[in-house]
């Protein structure tokens, strides 16, 4: 049963819906504008302060007793990049690839449930809260509490998706974390286009940059003189790129390209 599925919360219903056909409307260039939705959208559904979206893949050349078991963060976005706030996610992913780690980093990455969520305040001990990585992580940026989830979209990829709440505010409920669970859940294919949109998940490397704005403009359906001149560059440069972009996805075509952006191939 879904949560959320009696009469009593229609409204829930309405917004949850609305919010998944809005984000199927959105073109494949506007990815990033997408997620920026979803988080703001999330944000105002749980009464969150910000959000975090990471991108977190597992290496295959560290240490057997490395105690997130290979996982390491590869992207993220921030809903609201106030300094603070990105300062406290650099510092951590700095500390993540140098393999010391925080208890709280460890439960994110243990388990290998395709889909796994928690309340803050349930799965770290009393104790956690009176030390550094709290007080750094939380409270000097001016967070209380939040919620944990990750799901995998394969053996190798995952996505992190943290919503958080300021000091001041009421703890996440059990019925916050249904709900977060329910849209979620729903939205696979909504994590699936953001990580092809880099060149993970299928790729046999991650697009560049420079290749990544060429490859939502080629999935919206525009020339290769159009790219050219939206990107101000010249013809020959979006050629190059664009003859990378099939050679990392080993494909030939836009058509064989959009095939794999639909889940049609693999």
């Amino acid at each position: 049963m879904l949560p959320f599925a009696d009469s009593t919360h229609p409204l829930v219903h309405d917004d949850v819906y609305a919010l998944w056909d809005r984000l199927a409307e959105f073109s494949a260039g506007d990815g990033d504008v997408a997620l920026s939705h979803l988080l703001t959208t999330l944000c105002a559904m749980l009464k969150a302060q910000n959000a975090l979206w990471s991108t977190v893949v597992r290496l295959p050349s560290l240490a057997p007793k490395d105690p997130l078991f290979g996982w390491r963060p590869r992207l993220a976005r921030l809903l609201h990049p106030v300094p603070a706030m990105v300062a406290s996610v650099q510092e951590q992913y700095d500390t993540l690839l140098s393999g010391h780690v925080d208890s709280s980093h460890v439960v994110a990455a243990s388990g290998s449930e395709p889909f796994c969520a928690n309340l803050l305040f349930e799965a770290m001990p009393a104790e956690w809260f009176e030390g550094e990585h709290y007080r750094r992580h939380y409270l000097e940026v001016g967070h209380g509490d939040s919620i944990q989830m990750r799901w995998s979209l394969n053996d190798d990829v995952r996505i992190h998706l943290f919503v958080f709440r300021d000091v001041l505010a009421p703890r996440f409920s059990a019925l916050d974390l249904e709900l977060l669970c329910f849209v979620m859940h729903g939205l696979r294919w909504f994590s699936r286009q953001q990580l092809l949109s880099y060149g993970l998940l299928i790729a046999d490397a991650p697009l560049t940059s420079a290749e990544r704005k060429v490859l939502l403009w080629l999935l919206d359906g525009l020339t290769e003189k159009q790219i050219a001149q939206k990107l101000d560059q010249s013809p020959n440069t979006t050629h190059v790129h664009i003859k990378s972009i099939y050679g990392k996805f080993n494909v030939r075509n836009r058509s064989a390209l959009t095939a794999l952006w639909l889940g049609k191939l693999r």
